[in-house]
């Protein structure tokens, strides 16, 4: 295995990849990998290891170059759209050191959790914004798009009653903290505008990147109804997608075994630990090509 540091946006310097890459052996002739890159969770606030390497390894070990981008996180860092143009960066990175990745260039997909889902979501989706675009230096922004999001029980909504606010308060430039959101008297969360020009379902289209999506019922941080919203959307625009809802879990279960449990027993979970074996398949077999 090569394990390398990529720096790839010297306008980003908070963000990097962490590149986990299946050396070349004439003796293998496997050829060029597909890739998948991983956005750990943490509400832009911080980024959750449980959701980095040991995801990485386990799609490693299922035969993709994976790499880990360490994304711009805090009000000051990831306001406004930095953490997009980042992973937009890190996917034309990918393509464009194709050959020296050993990287296929039609099968760079994303995956992410929590915040980390609503980044991948968001890459998905906004892959050719204008915020993108002016970073681009003239290149077809298509180089930017996945070819596949998977998003792990994601923050996908601004509606105020499903939303995780301060997820989407971070990007607005505001601290993490969630006691500084100015509501007004009923309770509601002020500068709605702000909220909704972060919602990743609003902005799903034609163009958006099919998705895989896993939550649980469970689930009292990011509801649940963040995915079925999402899913909705592709619906409606004809986006393939696969969901699977499982009934028990909170959030951040992760890999749901020992490998992420961090000592609490109910992040454990067999059954719905089973999401990474069909994501593996999405990801190899590509059922979302298929007519």
């Amino acid at each position: 295995m090569i394990y390398k540091h990529i720096s790839h946006a010297e306008q980003f310097p908070d963000s990097r990849i962490e590149a986990y890459i299946h050396d070349y052996h004439d003796e293998l002739t496997i050829g060029k990998r597909k890739a998948i890159v991983v956005c750990p969770g943490g509400g832009y606030g911080f980024l959750s290891e449980r959701e980095a390497e040991p995801i990485a390894l386990q799609y490693f070990a299922a035969g993709l170059n994976v790499f880990v981008l360490r994304y711009s996180i805090l009000q000051n860092a990831a306001n406004n759209y930095s953490p997009l143009i980042e992973a937009c960066l890190a996917i034309k990175y990918i393509r464009e050191h194709c050959d020296e990745l050993y990287v296929d260039p039609d099968h760079v997909s994303i995956i992410g959790f929590s915040a980390g889902g609503h980044l991948a979501a968001w890459t998905g989706c906004a892959w050719h914004s204008p915020e993108v675009v002016a970073h681009l230096g003239g290149v077809d922004p298509i180089i930017c798009k996945p070819t596949s999001t998977i998003l792990c029980y994601a923050v996908l909504t601004s509606d105020p009653r499903y939303r995780h606010t301060g997820s989407i308060w971070v990007l607005n430039g505001m601290p993490v903290e969630s006691d500084v959101f100015p509501k007004d008297e009923n309770g509601m969360v002020l500068d709605e505008e702000g909220m909704s020009r972060f919602s990743p379902e609003s902005m799903v289209d034609e163009r958006t990147s099919p998705a895989f999506l896993w939550h649980t019922v469970q689930d009292d941080c990011v509801n649940v109804q963040n995915s079925l919203i999402y899913s909705s959307k592709l619906h409606q625009y004809k986006i393939p997608f696969e969901m699977h809802i499982y009934n028990n879990g909170p959030h951040g279960m992760s890999l749901c075994n020992k490998e992420t449990w961090s000592q609490r027993d109910d992040l454990v979970d067999p059954y719905a630990a089973d999401w990474l074996r069909m994501s593996i398949h999405w990801l190899l077999e590509c059922p979302f090509e298929k007519k």
